[in-house]
């Protein structure tokens, strides 16, 4: 029979497997931040490019963001005409129209993956935040890649197919160009990593000490924030 005292360490042993409810609302309270980052990066230019020429000192600017490409549209569309490449307004179409239901469907699935996925999925809530940015680069460099090689053959200027450096200098005929990421980019790195951070507290410093850590799979017993019951 148990005596008083194995019934004192027994529930002893229980706070200890206990994790504070702290850390939970801290994980929560860094990915709610991280899609804070992420939504409020849909507003912010990604990726600016510059374009210099002896007749241009000051350069051409265009910046790509979510939506779309502003800065010096119109000139570049008209200098592209001669070597036959396409209009900047008839690039990513799709991706544009549906940017902010991505931005929106992301946030939602970031924050129910943070109370839904147990010990053994949990990592998985990285994964959407890490390839935000890498799609959006993995999709502009097709379109530059695209654009770049399906030059008119019937143009005045002939060139050989190229691929616009979406990194530091390059050079597209008599033009050298600058690209580099812009603030929009950065914001949805930073949300990232805080996605990151929260993931990594939470499989260490939660779900590792959870008195239910033995039993939890993909799912979470106690959606996270409920309730937990030592065993």
């Amino acid at each position: 029979m148990a005596t008083a005292a194995d019934n004192h360490v027994h529930l002893q042993m229980q706070q200890r497997v206990t994790v504070p409810r702290w850390r939970r609302w801290l994980v929560v309270a860094m990915t709610t931040c991280a899609v804070a980052l992420i939504a409020s990066a849909f507003f912010f230019p990604w990726w600016h490019f510059t374009l210099y020429a002896p007749q241009y000192p000051h350069g051409l600017n265009m910046t790509i963001s979510l939506t779309g490409v502003t800065g010096d549209v119109g000139e570049i569309d008209e200098l592209n005409h001669y070597i036959g490449m396409a209009k900047i307004e008839g690039v990513a179409p799709f991706e544009r129209h549906f940017a902010s239901y991505g931005v929106g469907a992301l946030g939602a699935v970031l924050l129910v993956m943070t109370l839904a996925m147990g010990r053994r999925s949990g990592w998985l809530i990285m994964l959407p935040a890490i390839s935000f940015p890498l799609v959006f680069m993995g999709d502009t460099y097709y379109w530059l890649h695209l654009t770049g090689h399906a030059l008119d053959k019937h143009a005045a200027i002939r060139l050989a197919p190229f691929t616009p450096e979406m990194f530091g200098n390059g050079q597209i005929g008599q033009f050298l160009t600058f690209a580099a990421p812009s603030i929009g980019f950065w914001i949805a790195c930073a949300g990232a990593a805080l996605v990151v951070g929260a993931t990594v507290i939470r499989q260490r410093s939660v779900c590792a000490r959870c008195s239910q850590r033995g039993t939890c799979g993909a799912l979470c017993k106690n959606a996270f924030l409920g309730k937990e019951h030592p065993t």
